[in-house]
């Protein structure tokens, strides 16, 4: 019986979005796609698997420094000194194009060509690996098609980096159907890019997506890690799932309905950080929460909105031991007034509410508005919009976002001059 490790998207040294504010921040969250990759290391040892894959994004794109090179010597060596060889296409992070820098790696690694595919036997274990890396970082043809036909009385895998038939938030790199993949033969497909573990098809023959080893913003949640495959006499007879990574991301929804003040809302969060962390079974979280809903407590969430975010950090470091970080609040919540209905428009909110109606659908205001955050823009870092996304005004979502913030914090601002006016 033999064994192997199927991983993918390790993206080796990728920086952590969301969390720089936390300077104080544990190992876990600095090095943590380097910690993760030491755990599946030390999976393929205590295992002692006969092989691993690696289905492409090993890098996340060209080196800053030799550290990176140098790291994955020593990883690669360690595997070498037990005997476990190491095969791997580059993806389109790690393409021919885009790595500039290299280091040789010890013998028992290859990475196939990024001309043509080609096959490597393992004949001892009768094993045929049929693999090409990238050429380029864009590849929009069916590398697939192209693949060879299966050795006859061996076992037969695939090894691909493609976004299938389409994959929600993956470039569509590769394309080709799961069906060409099932038509041609082989016995197992280790498939990297998408960063979400899939079992497209299970058996005859396996078609797996085993997703990244550790997720690296809040749009990669949940469980991450590798594919523990065992086989025999050319039939594949387990695929387990094996966890390995070293920190979590959770995007938690709270439904605000009927609570009266920001303290319940705390109190809810107090809840969810104590589930998240369970789940997470010992691992740092960072939390997401988008708070929805229709409150009492909307005029101070928006109208105080620094404070009460800080109030979420500090509930969210109590809660898990200074294991859990804020990434994020997203204020989604409306006042119970504006929830039944619009208000007449001789009275301020509701002249405000038929204002910023009326402002959404005035294009020749939009495009104005959009020249000035533009040139607002080009005066400010190129990095603070790489690294926050949720600041690219010249997505639609965003700019809608804004909008809205606008118009929240118009509305608070108005509902506390009636306040004051109406005691005095």
């Amino acid at each position: 019986m033999g064994k192997f490790i199927h991983a993918a998207d390790i993206h080796l040294d990728s920086p952590l979005r969301g969390l720089e504010r936390y300077e104080g921040a544990p190992d876990q969250v600095k090095n943590a796609t380097r910690q993760a990759f030491d755990n599946l290391i030390q999976l393929a040892l205590e295992e002692q698997v006969d092989f691993l894959l690696i289905a492409g994004d090993l890098y996340d794109g060209d080196w800053r420094d030799y550290n990176t090179g140098l790291y994955l010597v020593s990883c690669m060596n360690k595997l070498r000194e037990a005997g476990i060889p190491v095969f791997i296409v580059r993806g389109n992070h790690d393409a021919q194009s885009v790595i500039t820098r290299s280091l040789p790696l010890p013998g028992n690694v290859h990475t196939f060509d990024h001309q043509r595919p080609e096959t490597k036997l393992i004949e001892h274990l009768g094993v045929a690996i049929h693999g090409q890396s990238y050429p380029t970082r864009q590849v929009t043809e069916n590398l697939a098609r192209a693949y060879p036909d299966p050795e006859q009385g061996l076992l037969n895998i695939g090894l691909l980096h493609t976004a299938l038939d389409g994959r929600e938030g993956h470039e569509p790199y590769a394309p080709c159907s799961p069906q060409e993949l099932v038509n041609k033969g082989y016995d197992y497909w280790a498939l990297g890019h998408v960063h979400g573990r899939e079992e497209v098809q299970r058996g005859s023959p396996w078609v797996v997506f085993p997703g990244n080893l550790q997720g690296r913003h809040i749009n990669e949640g949940g469980p991450k890690g590798c594919t523990l495959v065992t086989f025999d006499h050319g039939q594949i007879l387990t695929v387990e799932e094996r966890r390995l990574d070293v920190l979590r991301w959770s995007r938690c929804r709270v439904d605000c309905t009927g609570f009266r003040t920001p303290e319940e809302v705390l109190e809810r969060i107090h809840g969810l950080v104590l589930q998240e962390m369970e789940a997470a079974e010992g691992r740092p979280v960072v939390f997401r929460f988008e708070l929805t809903g229709s409150t009492p407590a909307h005029g101070e969430l928006v109208g105080q909105r620094e404070e009460w975010a800080n109030q979420i950090r500090a509930t969210v470091l109590d809660t898990s031991f200074r294991q859990g970080w804020l990434e994020k609040v997203k204020l989604r919540t409306t006042s119970p007034s504006s929830a039944g209905g619009p208000l007449p428009e001789e009275l301020p909110r509701g002249f405000l509410e038929k204002y910023f109606r009326e402002l959404g659908q005035d294009a020749e205001f939009l495009a104005e508005l959009k020249q000035e955050l533009a040139a607002l823009k080009a005066k400010l870092p190129h990095e603070l919009f790489a690294n926050h996304p949720d600041l690219n005004w010249e997505n639609s979502a965003v700019f809608e976002e804004l909008l809205a913030a606008a118009k929240d914090l118009a509305q608070v601002k108005l509902t506390a001059r009636e306040v004051s006016t109406h005691e005095d």
